[in-house]
């Protein structure tokens, strides 16, 4: 083997080696050596990805699947790591998020607690790790680091608020691995693998009764990484947790609902998937599907509702997900590459956006969102003389651009790419021949689809725009933010990178396109998976 053969290890051995590096150099006297190892570790992690994209991507059939035998042993009885579009996409965007999120940090906000650097670098290695890993019971394992790593990010900071939220958040997350390992525990009894491309081959050859065991362990593991994105009902502990974090923690933590989503998409299309489901083809689909519409309606009205831009925030997450689970649920190979696309710019602008709330909301006083309301409803003849719209500073000009850029990208408004992502999500849909080719939808599914996808941008549109005038129009005793360059840098490297996306739509779209083919199509996955050879060892 190369060396090149041992990169696909880097993405999580690299952050765990960086962890523990940092937990030897001692206590917080040794801060600014943290952040040094911190930030070189991430940079290195970012070029990493970009590597393990090019080589996910290197046949144009999009059929390349690279496997790594951990200790040498042949799948299904060994560990296995397992490089496709869709895991290099996540190990990437993962990455691009970590760093915008630790420069951030460096700031100001990495000297508010504890170990934040150690928590930062296990964060990234259980993301990367259940991006990348072959099997369930690792997936478990990887998600259990992530969650215990997030625990103390979110505490980040202490605070009232951020230790009750905490514990909320705490409670729900061991509730729901609960029922990860239950869901895993049925599903190996009945197949006697964890193995994922195992389990594709034996899912469709179990008899009736093993088949409704089957079914029942994947349920409970759906509902597990459905509370892990944000679903409805499941999803009520998102909004005030993520609001309660820190700036650079909310960021990091807008890729943790889509590690639900990323685990969904890989176990569901590999196991139920048509036609290779078998009898038990899209199983759930139904629930995807309307789950999916009625989280983008809780979504859309908490929206509505929030008087909080970090709420707004939280709320605008769960619509971004229930978008994508409902796509997800119509069986649509074409949409769900839509999906993806939409994915990766709706993280990319919730990170952004984020990062930005901290920024706006420091010049403003304690109460102003709450003043701002009662304005509204009863009027104040003190400050109906006042004039609005005066000239505003370098700082608030740039501030104001950046609001209004992501209010256009989660609204999915023109000219950006949520647009573009939502526009292909729709189109492709109602097209004749893409209606026949989506084994859970109907006409009446797309015009319902339609009208969540645009009634929920109007909405968040309305909230952004009402947040907007509130903040930067007609403040109530705001000063000039002192901004740091190092503070704004990273909102307008996630937002460049958004319009990245749609100036090079088209090339991008064609690798949603390859990933969700592969995806919908899971053969290729599994045959290269389950035929890795060994490596043989070298005899003197």
């Amino acid at each position: 083997m190369s060396w090149t053969d041992h990169l696909l290890l880097m993405p999580v051995l690299l952050p765990l080696f960086s962890a523990v590096a940092m937990l030897l150099l001692g206590g917080e006297k040794r801060r600014p050596q943290k952040a040094a190892l911190n930030l070189i570790a991430t940079v290195a992690l970012l070029f990493i990805a970009v590597a393990l994209l090019r080589q996910a991507d290197a046949d144009p059939d999009g059929a390349r699947v690279s496997v790594y035998l951990l200790a040498n042993w042949p799948a299904p009885f060994g560990i296995v790591f397992v490089l496709d579009r869709l895991s290099a996409l996540m190990v990437l965007l993962s990455a691009v998020l970590g760093l915008a999120a630790l420069l951030y940090a460096l700031a100001r906000w990495h000297r508010a607690g504890s170990h934040f650097h150690t928590l930062f670098q296990l964060q990234l290695m259980g993301l990367n790790g259940a991006f990348l890993t072959g099997d369930l019971f690792n997936l478990f394992v990887f998600f259990e680091v992530l969650l215990a790593a997030s625990y103390g990010l979110l505490l980040h900071g202490s605070g009232p608020d951020r230790v009750r939220t905490g514990l909320h958040y705490i409670a729900v997350n061991l509730a729901a691995s609960l029922l990860f390992l239950l869901g895993v525990s049925l599903m190996y009894a009945v197949t006697g693998t964890l193995n994922m491309a195992d389990l594709a081959v034996r899912a469709p050859a179990l008899g009736k009764e093993d088949r409704m065991l089957l079914e029942a362990g994947a349920a409970l593991l759906g509902i597990a990484f459905l509370v892990k994105a944000g679903m409805w009902p499941l999803g009520f502990w998102l909004p005030p947790a993520y609001a309660a974090a820190s700036p650079p923690v909310a960021a990091l933590f807008s890729i943790m609902s889509k590690v639900g989503v990323y685990a969904l998409i890989r176990v569901w299309l590999l196991l139920f998937s048509e036609p290779t489901g078998g009898d038990s083809a899209l199983f759930g689909s139904n629930w995807l599907l309307w789950g999916g519409v009625l989280t983008i309606f809780y979504g859309s009205m908490g929206v509505l509702a929030s008087q909080d831009m970090a709420r707004l925030a939280g709320y605008s997450v769960l619509v971004s997900t229930g978008t994508i689970l409902a796509i997800l649920g119509t069986g649509h190979t074409s949409v769900t590459g839509s999906a993806l696309f939409y994915l990766v710019n709706s993280t990319l602008a919730l990170g952004a956006f984020y990062l930005l709330l901290e920024l706006v909301e420091r010049g403003r006083t304690a109460g102003a969102d709450m003043l701002a309301v009662t304005l509204e409803a009863f009027g104040d003849d003190a400050f109906t003389e006042k004039e609005v719209g005066v000239a505003i500073p370098a700082v608030m000009a740039v501030l104001g651009i950046a609001f209004v850029c992501c209010g256009l990208l989660l609204a999915g408004l023109p000219p950006l790419s949520g647009f573009v992502a939502k526009f292909a999500m729709v189109t492709t849909l109602f097209e004749p021949e893409g209606l026949a080719a989506a084994p859970n939808a109907t006409p009446t599914t797309a015009w319902v689809l339609l009208a969540a996808i645009v009634g929920s941008g109007l909405m968040v549109l309305v909230a952004m725009t009402r947040a907007g005038i509130r903040t930067f129009w007609a403040p109530i005793q705001r000063t000039v933010p002192r901004v740091q360059v190092i503070e704004i840098a990273p909102v307008i490297g996630l937002l460049g990178l958004c319009a990245v996306l749609t100036v090079y739509a088209g090339p991008v779209m064609r690798y949603m396109q390859a990933t969700a083919t592969a995806l919908h199509a899971p053969h290729d996955y599994v045959r290269q998976v389950l035929a890795e050879p060994q490596v043989k060892e070298r005899r003197p």
